[in-house]
């Protein structure tokens, strides 16, 4: 698909889409014979995982370590124990960063709630309230 689909498809801008191809998160899986960008389900599913990633404060460095990990363990290739284990070991750390993160949010949200309603209830009722 063009790179117009897959930024519809992830609600991420072109731009992005071109600044992950240039930071080499994500590349292209083919080109048209006119020079179009094309992306595969594969490359869209990639860009998916870096935009869930990014509310969460990743870098690029770290998404590019986790996407490393992921694709070497997913690879098919025969992997040493060890190295299976320290690939799995990457992949727990940044679950574990997720979780932490996500219950830093859930405590804001909870925060921005509550200041939200404070607000409401200092305000007079209206006609349409």
């Amino acid at each position: 698909m063009q790179i117009g689909e897959v930024a519809a498809r992830t609600e991420l801008s072109l731009r992005t889409i071109r600044h992950y191809e240039e930071t080499g998160l994500v590349i292209p899986s083919a080109r048209s014979q006119g020079g179009f960008r094309l992306y595969t389900e594969a490359d869209v599913a990639r860009l998916m995982v870096i935009r869930r990633m990014k509310p969460l404060g990743f870098t690029l460095d770290q998404m590019r370590d986790l996407l490393d990990a992921t694709d070497r363990l997913d690879s098919g290739s025969k992997l040493a124990a060890h190295e299976r284990e320290a690939l799995l070991e990457r992949v727990r750390g940044y679950e574990q960063d997720a979780a932490e993160q996500v219950e830093m949010l859930r405590t804001q949200l909870a925060r921005a709630e509550e200041f939200a309603a404070t607000l409401r209830e200092r305000l007079p009722l209206s006609p349409t309230r």
